[in-house]
């Protein structure tokens, strides 16, 4: 408890700071510091403002988090589920979820959430739930067969995990953050992309890789997992310390706390489901998850041994107490030997007390000890400490009678330090490190529930989180895949939890009525949320492509309501298409990218889609656009496309013609006359050309019926004056020429120069035959 009188703050791991805000909990009104008060008080509901201690009173923004006590040493937490919201987000698809998955263990359907299970058994909507059910909160919208399943959360509101102490309903619930904004924070891409990677990986592993090595795999794939979101956790840490906003500091340290209690929960179900520590091992795996997660004191235990006497310091016994109760027996017997130094006269007290701690038996996971050996190496240890504390070996010392008693076992002296380990499920590991250290897997769920109504006693209703732990312990793996999805704000960890449990054969013989299995279903909503963000949807396609029943499905569907804004995108997304081999995608996103770029007459790019997407009729359409264009400038655009259409242009016959026609310009360029003459002639005998472009065609023979060499010989000359009539004849059916005397004037030279031509072929033809 922090010194001096009523200006400082009260909270029991807070040193040295000036109270500023008072809070009321539990009846009483505890004067917290500004690293122990949140940042912005929201108001509450007006249901619940009876309860609340004030109005919103924002303090000035901290330039940091809390000291590491008040920021990381305390228990994450989840808030308690509301009951369907009026906007109906707790929906079927949840209830679905619920309903399809069996009770571990008991071979019986979960029950369904919030109104799932009273629906099907009768009961009106609004029914109260049972009495006593500790689970079976709400869920969210499916609407896979609907919408593709875009857009999506998992629960009805996002959980507020918080890390300090238990929060008051009101605030709990007014921090609740909105509708997929993880999905769009930045600070969380990290998360997303990154797991992306693990994901992958796992999915190409070697199936024939013998079970210890796989399960090894498995294990480090877990940890790579944790690690994750521990990076993204610091990351965000250090974005709070940045933000001078108070709203935005909120909203990080919000992020902070969420992430924390996904690490936690990741980090027990790698120890009983992924590693399936056994009995032994299974102490020392929760004993590192206690550490790790629970009661930081690296700052208070610099503090003591920063002072000038240690073992005077008002924390000294607090900081040992700590080290005893998560098992930390060096640091203990480290900060003892202090305070043996310090007081000679008990210099024999102490060393028997060390000697106790140091001959403590604990599992190891490189002896090979049995467990019938470890026990009967317990029993005589715990006997020797029984033997010293009935003799009054330490009865001169409080502080070192009550930790002989923890070391024997004493659930009450153990729940005397409940303010120094603030959660049940330290309370547990520290109770079996003393009582049941060869506790076995499946037993874990009595010693579970036993040590959370000890710990919380009947005031206090189990948190969502405490849910979700103790049903882990209860080896109720499907019950922490529903009430995480119930309570987190996104699909991500049950999505990627339920994966990796796939992999270890726990989740092969459940599936949900409506067809796929449950890994399937929740990778689904998962990449369909990914879906509706401007980047994050390359990474969905990964996750649909690893569904193997509805996955294609999912993605034809999400992969046609992407935005095309840029070519660059659209690239993208066609490349996925081809790869899959989605033909009908491919042809729509041509198509769509083609009328974008005919819109803004862009027509090689036009061209180019249209050629992609294998429509012949609006290649055409956009040939047509070509040509006419060029009669009206008198020259192509997009010549590079044009002139190496190859193959592409027997989509259509007027591509055909307008390829060839380039060519014809290409060889009269070259002044390959012949070659350009023979050419046009094909393109008018073949009836490729569009009929309104006849009279182009003819103009074009005209500098070659010029030319000073005959090009065209008699047949050739023929065929052109045929057509030339042919031309006239539907142009006088529509009268056009009788207005139109530029038209009347190109016949009347094509006329002249074919009969010119047509006498100087028979005058070198009948010479050439004289001769």
């Amino acid at each position: 408890m922090c010194s001096g009188g009523s200006t400082t703050c009260e909270r029991l791991k807070c040193v040295k700071r000036p109270m500023v805000r008072e809070q009321a909990r539990r009846g009483r009104r505890t004067r917290l510091c500004s690293y122990c008060f949140p940042t912005t008080l929201p108001r509450p509901s007006s249901g619940i403002r009876a309860a609340w201690p004030g109005p919103a009173s924002p303090l000035p923004p901290r330039r940091g988090l809390q000291c590491r006590h008040c920021f990381r040493g305390e228990r994450p937490r989840l808030p308690q589920s509301r009951g369907a919201s009026p906007s109906g987000r707790r929906g079927g698809g949840r209830r679905r979820l619920a309903a399809g998955l069996p009770a571990a263990g008991r071979g019986e359907t979960l029950r369904s959430s919030a109104g799932g299970s009273r629906q099907e058994s009768g009961q009106p909507r609004g029914a109260s739930a049972r009495a006593g059910e500790r689970r079976g909160h709400g869920g969210a919208r499916h609407g896979a067969a609907a919408d593709g399943g875009a857009g999506r959360r998992p629960g009805p509101d996002a959980a507020v995990l918080r890390v300090g102490p238990r929060r008051d309903a009101a605030v709990r619930d007014a921090l609740r953050p909105e509708r997929d904004q993880d999905i769009y924070m930045e600070t969380l891409r990290k998360l997303f992309n990154e797991s992306h990677g693990i994901f992958v990986g796992l999915q190409r592993c070697e199936e024939e890789r013998a079970a210890r090595a796989r399960n090894a795999q498995l294990v480090q794939v877990s940890k790579n997992y944790r690690s994750v979101i521990r990076a993204c956790m610091e990351d965000m840490h250090q974005a709070a310390i940045s933000a001078r906003d108070s709203a935005l500091h909120s909203q990080y340290s919000i992020q902070v706390s969420i992430l924390s209690a996904m690490e936690l929960i990741w980090n027990l179900c790698e120890i009983l489901f992924v590693e399936a520590a056994p009995a032994g091992p299974l102490l020392l795996r929760l004993l590192d998850w206690v550490q790790l997660h629970i009661c930081d004191v690296d700052n208070m235990v610099r503090e003591v041994l920063g002072s000038e006497n240690p073992s005077k310091h008002k924390l000294f016994w607090n900081v040992v107490d700590i080290f005893v109760l998560q098992g930390r027996m060096d640091e203990a017997r480290h900060l003892l030997s202090k305070e043996a130094i310090a007081n000679p006269t008990s210099m024999n007290m102490y060393k028997i007390l060390d000697d106790l701690m140091k001959k403590m038996p604990v599992p190891s996971l490189g002896n090979t000890q049995t467990l019938t050996e470890m026990e009967l190496k317990w029993q005589h240890w715990h006997e020797e400490c029984q033997r010293y504390l009935q003799d009054g070996t330490f009865a001169s010392n409080s502080h070192m009678e009550s930790i002989c008693k923890i070391l024997l076992g004493d659930e009450n002296a153990i729940l005397e330090k409940k303010e120094l380990m603030t959660t049940w499920y330290h309370f547990l590991v520290t109770r079996l490190l003393y009582s049941h250290p060869t506790v076995k897997p499946m037993e874990l769920r009595f010693y579970a529930q036993s040590s959370m109504d000890m710990f919380l006693g009947e005031e206090s209703n189990p948190e969502p989180l405490d849910t979700i732990l103790m049903a882990a312990f209860e080896f109720e793996l499907h019950q922490v895949i529903k009430e995480c999805s119930v309570a987190l704000s996104n699909w991500w960890f049950v999505a990627h939890l339920t994966d990796l449990l796939d992999h270890c054969k726990l989740l092969q013989s459940h599936n949900l009525y409506f067809g796929s299995n449950m890994r399937e279903f929740l990778l689904l909503e998962y990449a369909s949320g990914l879906f509706s963000h401007h980047s994050l949807w390359q990474l969905g396609v990964d996750y649909f492509d690893h569904c193997p029943e509805y996955g294609r499905v999912y993605l034809e569907l999400h992969i046609e309501r992407i935005p095309l804004n840029t070519e660059q995108k659209a690239l993208k997304v066609l490349r996925i298409c081809e790869q899959r081999q989605m033909h009908e995608q491919v042809r729509s996103i041509c198509k769509i990218m083609a009328m974008k770029a005919l819109r803004n007459n862009r027509l090689g790019s036009a061209l180019s889609w249209s050629i992609r997407a294998k429509d012949a009729a609006f290649a055409t359409l956009i040939s047509d656009r070509f040509l006419k264009d060029y009669c009206e400038r008198g020259y192509f655009s997009d010549l590079d496309l044009i002139d190496n259409l190859g193959p592409s242009m027997l989509l259509s016959d007027r591509l055909t013609f307008l390829g060839k026609y380039r060519e014809f310009h290409r060889l009269y360029g070259e002044k390959r006359f012949s070659e350009a003459a023979r050419l046009l002639l094909m393109l008018m005998t073949a009836h490729i050309a569009p009929c309104s472009f006849w009279m182009t065609l003819l103009t074009d023979a005209l500098p070659l019926l010029e030319q000073k060499e005959v090009i065209f010989s008699a047949e050739q000359t023929y065929e052109l004056m045929r057509c030339l009539e042919d031309l006239t004849a539907r142009k006088l059916d529509k009268q056009k020429f009788q207005d139109d005397d530029v038209e009347t004037m190109k016949v009347e030279m094509l006329r002249l120069a074919l009969a010119r031509n047509l006498a100087r072929v028979i005058v070198k033809e009948g010479t050439l035959e004289g001769s």
